[in-house]
């Protein structure tokens, strides 16, 4: 990191003082304030070694590491770390702070066997980690936390709740850590945490008399209940809890925005360490037949929070990070794959564990057109018999396989017929002997057209600050059995190969972003955006920012109108500030 980000030790030893004295001369106000509002002061809150939660901390690089500044107790709890759980991206992000902030002399192995041991010991069940999987995942998503209105307006203006939704705290815990909020970031208290005015006067909807209690206040009472240290679901994943079993072979299935579905297989082989393995990455994308082969490892965390890197022939610009879920059955593993540095390029990924039976992974393409003699439909799995015969497959009403035109343990192609009578939908094709559902559409026409996603955001930079791109795709939808749109009949046909263009968002006089945010790849759907930093040619020398339509066109046959939808980019500024540190899986 760059160390001129770093505030010079005198000038935050400065700034501590400061802001102790200022929160001893504010204190009486602050109280008076409350009163008048018609609060009731609250006690101050129990200390933590009073209470009987918290967990015992058995790991001596643990309690070296970190034991200068958290105390233990009788019975082995460390102040703050034992009445917390959360992630391993969680546990990361408090050991960089600690070194960054604080000064902590910790060595990177010590780092990485105090995230494990936190993780193992003090993580989240399946249950718990798998709302803010997103977060963990990197997704990019219009997350909207329901569960309480206040919490989201408090959390959610500097962070995701992705990150709130992923701790686990005692009562006396969420305290402090509001009370670190306040003292690192005074500002907050008058952006946020605090309510000013005169007090509310009128009932709420319910006809109780108003809660004018501050946001802060609001926000931890719900945090508290909702978020507590000790649950049933971790009392009962900690007393199962053990290393995965995943040696073998597993079917990978995925899709890749702007390049489409991928389908390979995964060996996994134990490592030098418990759980610790490696992996051997072979897979192709059905659109385009690139094949691609990685290699790579993989750190196993809480018993099922798999956490891996791979990278083509050892080419650290290759590299993918790898975010994904154990299933209790230890069966299936799925999550996401992703550069990492640009968080927003990457792909789900689903992995089933390959035995005896034959296992499909998907076919290609997604839909077929009805009438037609002969389409080709491409088959990828593992054990597929290379006996394979027509017979053996099934398609559903009005739908023949003429032909098996190859069969290999790992894929087949067929050659099917489509009768004009077919009734239109998602069909379940089953072959040798395994069914998979809603595997294919079959349809007519393509009614219309979508853009996916909906809306997307995309960062200048280049100069400074890393750009941030954005990927869009088209979709060829049918209206379905009722033959009316916009119903829950509507059949998904798959990707088209669209044309791009960006338009004009009309969000003020005389716009012109499309000159200046950047621009599309025509036949990928790729979104560049310019540089950051103030642009000399733009009126007012304006920053490279605004709104634009991505528009896609599709012709579904030569003598056919085009078809055209589009969808909402938002080019805003470079990220300036990161409040996460996704590079666990870096080992």
């Amino acid at each position: 990191m760059n160390e001129s980000l770093f505030v010079p030790r005198a000038m935050m030893r400065a700034l501590l003082i400061a802001l102790t004295i200022l929160a001893v001369v504010a204190a009486p106000g602050a109280q008076s304030a409350s009163q008048t509002a018609g609060q009731t002061p609250t006690s101050p809150p129990k200390p933590a070694a009073e209470s009987d939660e918290g967990f015992p901390i058995a790991n001596e690089t643990v309690k070296r590491a970190c034991g200068a500044c958290h105390k233990s107790d009788g019975k082995n709890r460390m102040s703050r770390i034992s009445y917390r759980r959360t992630t391993p991206e969680g546990w990361q992000e408090t050991i960089r702070r600690m070194a960054t902030l604080n000064k902590a002399p910790i060595e990177p192995s010590d780092a990485r066997e105090i995230v494990k041991y936190l993780s193992d010991h003090l993580g989240l069940a399946p249950e718990e980690a798998k709302p803010g999987a997103f977060e963990v995942e990197r997704r990019l998503i219009d997350y909207q936390y329901s569960a309480n209105t206040d919490t989201e307006n408090v959390c959610s203006s500097c962070h995701s709740m992705g990150r709130v939704i992923l701790q686990r705290r005692t009562e006396d815990d969420w305290n402090q850590l509001v009370a670190m909020h306040r003292g690192w970031y005074p500002l907050v208290d008058s952006q946020v945490f605090r309510r000013f005015g005169p007090p509310s006067r009128e009932p709420g909807p319910d006809g109780r008399p108003p809660d004018n209690r501050h946001p802060m206040d609001k926000a931890l009472a719900h945090l508290k209940s909702a978020f507590p240290l000790t649950t049933p679901e971790w009392s009962a994943w900690s007393a199962t809890v053990r290393s995965p079993r995943i040696e073998g072979t597993w079917a990978l299935s995925g899709d890749e925005p702007g390049e489409g579905p991928v389908y390979g297989r995964v060996i996994v082989k134990a490592g030098a360490a418990p759980d610790e393995f490696t992996t051997d990455v072979r897979y192709t994308y059905a659109r385009s037949g690139r094949a691609v082969s990685r290699a790579g490892r993989v750190l196993i965390y809480t018993g099922y929070q798999w956490r891996g890197r791979t990278t083509i022939g050892g080419d650290d610009a290759t590299s993918l990070r790898e975010v994904m879920f154990v299933e209790r059955d230890w069966q299936t593993i799925a999550g996401r794959w992703f550069a990492g540095g640009y968080d927003e390029l990457g792909f789900d990924v689903k992995l089933t564990r390959v035995g005896r039976e034959t296992v499909i992974a998907g076919m290609a393409p997604a839909s077929l057109r009805k009438p037609s003699a002969a389409q080709e439909v491409q088959i990828y799995g593992e054990n597929i018999p290379s006996t394979l015969a027509p017979a053996d497959v099934d398609f559903g009403q009005g739908v023949t396989v003429t032909r098996v035109v190859s069969s290999t343990p790992t894929s087949a192609t067929l050659e099917v017929a489509v009768a004009a009578t077919a009734p239109t939908g998602a069909r379940d094709v089953f072959i040798a002997g395994v069914v998979t559902p809603a595997a294919i559409a079959i349809y007519d026409k393509i009614d219309y057209l979508k853009v996916s996603p909906a809306w997307n955001m995309a960062r200048v930079g280049g100069v400074v600050f890393p750009k941030m791109f954005a990927q869009f795709e088209a979709f060829g939808w049918s209206h379905g059995p009722d033959g009316k749109p916009d119903t829950k009949d509507d059949v998904n046909l798959g990707r088209v190969d669209a044309a791009w263009t960006i338009e004009e968002y009309t969000a003020t006089f005389d716009d012109d972003d499309t000159r200046f945010v950047g621009a599309i790849d025509t036949v990928r759907g790729f979104f560049t955006p310019a540089l950051d930093g103030p642009n000399p040619q733009r009126s007012g020398n304006r920053n490279n920012v605004g709104d634009v339509w991505v528009v896609a066109t599709y012709k579904p046959a030569a003598d056919a109108a085009p078809m055209r939808a589009r969808a909402h980019l938002v080019v805003t500024v470079p990220l300036y500030m990161r409040w996460d540190f996704s590079t666990v899986s870096q080992r």
